[in-house]
């Protein structure tokens, strides 16, 4: 079993480890590292995100999306990139009681917050652990705003804190759905319900009066980047009631680079030569990228840059 590098809060470190949980059932094959938090509000350096505030109550996800951005925040604590990340869920146990006590009205001026920025808020670990519900009961019960950024269904199970946050205005529910897809999905979200399921989520998240959204992402050149896919997913989520959609490039930061290339040279062979030449000196393509995602495409539409998510 992996050792977890950081220190307590007592020595200046950001969690004290309580105790590993082996998954069973449903979580089998999965390890729970339950840590006393020091804090659970995050401030967003930097202007170029919409929102300056995030909490995020788990770390590592099992989702196990190959592109996923927040692979490397598992090498801060002495876990890997790859299997790790899929398999060794941190879960702040803490996490209520400290955004109760972190958004008091005394010392918090009521700014809204951002949830699904690193790690999916309802991953499978949310059906355990039920810290996103707690959160939001908090958020709720202060009148604060929050938007939710997803790919998982278990969002539904929420549905009466959105409700009552929607009356008046406090939040957003977002979703992210790269591809609808099934042979793509399966192989780069194999953890994650089918999209199609989230495209119902959206439908009734929009009929309860609950303003959505949608993240086209990422486009991942050469298996969800063809017009006609984007376009499909786009209508999709229109017809059920998303108030917005953007499409997002599949961006590779080194630590996600490496493990997405390996996953690519064993999947699909082909396109190892054409992601070198892509993302040779670049971890983001260009707005209006020269050339081809592969051989006999035509270039993906121009697409809006928005919040990047794993």
């Amino acid at each position: 079993m992996p050792e977890l590098r950081w220190s307590a809060p007592s020595e200046g470190g950001l969690f004290e480890l309580t105790r590993r949980v082996p998954g069973r059932g449903q979580y089998r094959g999965l390890t729970f590292h339950e840590i006393e938090a020091k804090t659970i509000l995050n401030r967003v350096p930097g202007s170029f995100l919409p929102f300056d505030w995030t909490i995020n109550p788990y770390r590592g996800c099992s989702h196990a999306c190959v592109y996923c951005f927040a692979r490397p925040t598992h090498e801060y604590i002495g876990l890997d990139t790859g299997k790790d990340f899929d398999t060794q869920i941190v879960v702040k146990i803490n996490a209520v009681e400290l955004a109760r006590a972190e958004t008091s009205p005394a010392r918090w001026s009521g700014e809204s917050i951002a949830m699904g920025t690193n790690t999916d808020p309802y991953q499978p670990a949310e059906g355990r652990y039920r810290l996103t519900r707690g959160i939001l009961e908090v958020l709720v019960e202060r009148g604060n705003p929050f938007t939710i950024l997803t790919k998982s269904t278990l969002a539904l199970r929420d549905i009466d804190l959105f409700a009552e946050a929607a009356r008046h205005d406090k939040v957003t529910v977002s979703f992210s759905i790269g591809t609808l897809d099934p042979e793509v999905w399966r192989q780069t979200e194999p953890g994650t319900p089918h999209p199609l399921r989230r495209v119902e989520a959206i439908a009734r998240l929009s009929e309860a009066g609950i303003p959505t959204g949608v993240l086209v992402a990422p486009v991942i050149p050469g298996l969800s980047d063809g017009p006609e896919q984007v376009a499909k997913v786009e209508a999709a989520c229109r017809q059920a009631g998303a108030g917005s959609v953007h499409a997002i490039r599949l961006h590779l930061r080194p630590g996600v680079r490496e493990h997405f290339m390996g996953w690519l040279t064993e999947s699909h062979p082909e396109l190892t030569r054409t992601y070198e030449e892509l993302y040779r000196d670049r971890a983001y393509l260009p707005r209006h990228p020269r050339g081809r995602s592969r051989p006999n495409r035509q270039p993906e539409p121009d697409a809006q840059l928005a919040l990047p998510f794993g």
